[in-house]
């Protein structure tokens, strides 16, 4: 006889962080930003790339604009690492502003959507800090990204990426 054990079983977590590992890959498509913001323009391409590493145990998404050269010391290529902390799927987001927000996941209840809520900050908030991010799978080409950036004062900026699969 056999007894299958809660262990069998990925907990709610693990079934979301393994959604989002689905996001792996190159991604290019138009950002908009709310208010509008000088330094980015409405309908602007972004590149993103998501991947796997560390054994399966970390997604690394990078961003960039796909018309600047590929140079982090002069342009903004913020990084962001996605990972399991025992039974909370958590972000790390290393930012241009010199800061490192992290967020915990709310466990997906549709299996599409994957929302992060801000847990602290390590670094400065002298420029504010990322907030919140929504990840949202339209299909296995295509997908949503919202961020939310809090400036100084309690403002917030939303910056959301429509994105299709490019590799």
């Amino acid at each position: 006889m056999s007894h299958a054990s809660n262990t069998d079983v990925p907990s709610p977590a693990a079934q979301t962080f393994a959604q989002i590992k689905n996001l792996a890959g190159v991604w290019q498509g138009p950002v908009t930003a709310d208010p509008p913001q000088k330094d980015i323009k409405n309908g602007a391409l972004v590149q993103v790339s998501l991947r796997v590493t560390s054994r399966g145990n970390t997604l690394v998404h990078e961003m960039k604009d796909p018309s600047v050269p590929d140079d982090p010391t002069r342009y903004d290529h913020p990084v962001t690492m996605f990972y399991l902390d025992s039974d909370r799927l958590l972000l790390t987001h290393y930012c241009d502003a010199g800061n490192r927000p992290r967020m915990v996941a709310r466990n997906s209840p549709d299996g599409k959507t994957v929302e992060f809520d801000f847990l602290d900050l390590a670094g400065t908030t002298q420029f504010g800090n990322m907030y919140h991010a929504v990840f949202t799978s339209v299909d296995a080409n295509h997908h949503v990204e919202d961020w939310t950036y809090m400036i100084p004062g309690g403002k917030q900026i939303h910056a959301r990426m429509d994105l299709t699969r490019t590799q």
